[in-house]
């Protein structure tokens, strides 16, 4: 099963190319769900009011099947599609590209359009710093208050990140750690005695 993905480090802002007097200026954001790709879009939208067109494509989901291609007025297929293979040709998932265009007064016909926000989100995605992630989940843990460095020394164990942590007489904890240890700890959580958890997905 696939435990990681390809996105982008960081958001990438404002390259430039102008293409017969039209000038396209791209953005590529790493995404994780709709809230942040719907603020990325508005603040894009704010920055640019003027703008002619805010085309964009974005894929999110392990296997990009969360994808929209947006030509936002354009001729169809000119526009978000270009950009959505540039999503493909990178391999990188859960990553918004966002081409906003200032029309220059020269037509550029379809094929002009195809060719410039290929070459809008080509060249921002070329800025772009492509890492790989490893899927995350999250688990809660319930213990008695004395198995405390018990579960410290596991969860540290399978490099688990404490999220939250309510040390009463019975202790709840919540964590994430890689979504390929899952098994592994489920293990050694299970041989334990006075020990519940549940995996949050």
């Amino acid at each position: 099963m696939l435990h990681e993905y390809k996105t982008i480090e960081k958001p990438i802002e404002n390259t430039l190319i102008k293409e017969k007097g039209s000038k396209f200026i791209g953005f590529a954001f790493p995404v994780n769900n709709e809230a942040e790709l719907k603020n990325a879009l508005d603040k894009i939208r704010i920055e640019h009011p003027k703008a002619t067109h805010h085309c964009y494509a974005f894929r999110m989901g392990l296997n990009g099947e969360n994808y929209r291609a947006n030509d936002d007025g354009e001729p169809s297929g000119s526009a978000g599609l270009p950009i959505y293979n540039q999503l493909l040709a990178n391999e990188i998932t859960n990553v918004l590209v966002i081409s906003v265009r200032y029309y220059g007064g020269t037509k550029l016909g379809v094929s002009g359009l195809v060719k410039a926000y290929k070459e809008s989100a080509k060249i921002t995605l070329e800025e772009a710093n492509i890492i790989t992630k490893e899927l995350e989940t999250e688990i809660e843990i319930k213990f008695q208050f004395n198995q405390q460095n018990l579960i410290f020394t596991l969860l540290s164990k399978f490099d688990a990140k404490v999220l939250n942590f309510d040390a009463n007489e019975n202790c709840i904890l919540t964590a994430s750690l890689k979504t390929a240890q899952k098994e592994n700890i489920s293990e050694k959580l299970s041989e334990m005695q006075h020990i519940s958890f549940e995996f949050k997905d």
